[in-house]
């Protein structure tokens, strides 16, 4: 599969690393609120935090709006703002900033009341238990994906969980497995124009990326070798109880191990357990 240099270099770890260039995106309900529907103040706020949650380190003002652009007075009092309500905190010099305890209370309530995590939580355990690998559960959020659940495989070194964690749909196994639900105009009309490269093998040419979607579609999973992060191969399964599917499990593996009867049984595994999960889901009235 041909594939052409293009994009800058960034880190998957860091989301901040991703371009900040707005996905295009239409509305899935009629009462769903647009860009041109949005309240300043309020799409502001919500801007400021996204930017802190997505920085590794804390942003003092200036980087803050280098990177969103706003007025330097209003961001000022948004910021003073969210500090007192805690949804901000700062350094001992109040002069860099980062997302305060009150974000996590919000994210964790969306964790706890999601009725398929519930059920999700135990297809996990399940299929760590059977692969020995690191498992992962996450949900599409128009050009990415997010985190919402991992275990981590026994004998894993990794002291940083992804939960929570933004990354762009093209760069995993579980965005590619969830971008194969929609048709190729679909996929063109979220994703950037531009497909930024995180590592040699990062496809960022738009017509390797959507043979590579057809590939997927075909066999009924998703594979990818270190194309967000080397050494590392993962397969994804979509959770088809919503059409088009929004969820999808991966399993994270030593790229030198992803090959061969090791690689199908690991995605036999994947298809069965997903398969299982989406028919509990679909049963339990669950959408």
């Amino acid at each position: 599969m041909g594939r052409r240099p293009a994009g800058t270099v960034g880190n998957p770890a860091d989301e901040s690393a991703v371009p900040r260039t707005r996905a295009r995106s239409t509305r899935a309900n009629p009462g769903d609120t647009g860009p041109a529907d949005l309240v300043k103040s309020a799409e502001r706020t919500v801007r400021i935090l996204e930017v802190l949650a997505a920085s590794p380190t804390r942003l003092t003002l200036s980087e803050l709006q280098e990177r969103i652009g706003y007025p330097r007075s209003s961001l000022h009092a948004l910021i003073r703002t969210l500090r007192a309500l805690k949804w901000v905190e700062s350094d001992e010099g109040g002069s860099a900033f980062g997302v305060g305890p009150h974000a996590l209370l919000s994210g964790t309530a969306y964790l706890d009341r999601d009725r398929a995590l519930q059920h999700a939580y135990a297809t996990l355990e399940d299929l760590r238990a059977e692969t020995g690998y690191t498992i992962h559960y996450a949900r599409r959020d128009d050009a990415h994906i997010i985190y919402l659940a991992s275990r981590e495989a026994r004998d894993s070194v990794r002291t940083v969980s992804r939960v929570g964690r933004r990354l762009p749909t093209y760069l995993t196994a579980l965005g590619q497995a969830l971008l194969a639900e929609l048709t190729d105009d679909e996929v063109d009309q979220i994703l950037p124009a531009e497909l930024t490269r995180y590592t040699p093998e990062t496809i960022t040419d738009r017509a390797a990326l959507h043979a590579e979607l057809e590939a997927v579609r075909n066999r009924g999973w998703a594979f990818e070798r270190e194309q967000g992060t080397p050494g590392v191969a993962c397969v994804a399964v979509a959770v088809d109880y919503r059409i088009p599917a929004t969820d999808a499990i991966s399993c994270s593996m030593p790229v030198r191990l992803a090959e061969g009867e090791e690689l199908d049984r690991v995605a036999n595994a994947m298809l069965a357990h997903t398969r299982r999960l989406a028919a509990t889901l679909r049963r339990e009235g669950i959408r």
